[in-house]
């Protein structure tokens, strides 16, 4: 990052900070809820996947061997395996896909895509009206999408939680998700290394503990998280979103 300004490098590690809290406290959104803040910063989301992708397989492999050694007292820290098997069956090749498009698109319209989807994903957070699924071929249809678009941006978690809400218990989410993203992300991290991309070693461990002390907060707001309506939340944060994505679209377009 010595290409980035004192002050660009701080706004980004506060927003890796932002980055743990979201992913250890709701089990998916380290890259939704931060990528239009980073690409506000630095508009290269090929500089920051990396980064975010060795962060989750960091992060969440570690909560998933901590759960794994308190699941025989505890219920809440169970992985749904056969929920696992099921979406990866069907995300591995548009994964790929995704990746491939990733490093072949021009990184305006990459930027562009990435804005709209979010655009999307807050309009659903703001009228409170979640993606849903009530079929297999639905199913279908949500996984593969968010494979892909997964594969070009790591934002396709609200896709999978729409399948999931259909197959898995609330306190198996986070555990469940993060199995899934782990395995996914340590494709997408193999794509990158075959095809020479710099994943930013040094820049991820520079930021590993920003994301450190966010995600020990949000480690202690998931079990109140799952307690609450967290629906005023999601509103809030949709708003949030919805706002830094059209100055993000401004910034391509104008």
């Amino acid at each position: 990052m010595t290409e980035l300004a004192w002050t660009q490098i701080a706004l980004i590690g506060l927003i890796f900070v932002w980055s743990g809290f979201v992913r250890s406290g709701l089990g998916f959104g380290g890259a939704l809820f931060t990528l239009p803040f980073l690409l506000l910063i630095h508009n290269d989301p090929v500089f920051f996947l990396p980064i975010i992708s060795l962060h989750l397989l960091f992060f969440a492999g570690l909560t998933i061997i901590q759960s794994e050694r308190k699941k025989n007292s505890d219920d809440s820290t169970t992985v749904n395996w056969p929920f696992v098997r099921y979406t990866l069956l069907i995300m591995i090749v548009p994964k790929l896909a995704g990746v491939i498009g990733l490093l072949m698109l021009p990184i305006d319209l990459m930027n562009i895509i990435i804005f709209t989807l979010i655009i999307g994903y807050a309009l659903t957070y703001i009228f409170d009206k979640p993606l849903q699924s009530n079929s297999r071929t639905v199913d279908v249809i949500l996984l593969a999408a968010a494979a892909y678009i997964s594969g070009t941006s790591l934002i396709g978690g609200p896709l999978v939680i729409a399948v999931a809400l259909r197959h898995i218990k609330p306190h198996e989410f986070r555990n469940t998700l993060f199995m899934v993203w782990w395995i996914l992300v340590s494709i997408k991290l193999i794509a990158f290394v075959i095809a020479d991309v710099d994943i930013q070693l040094i820049n991820a461990l520079f930021l590993l503990p920003c994301a450190a002390v966010g995600h020990m907060i949000g480690h202690r707001f998931h079990q109140r998280l799952l307690q609450r309506d967290s629906r005023s939340f999601y509103r809030t944060l949709g708003w949030v979103l919805l706002g830094t994505s059209f100055v993000g679209l401004g910034q391509v377009l104008i």
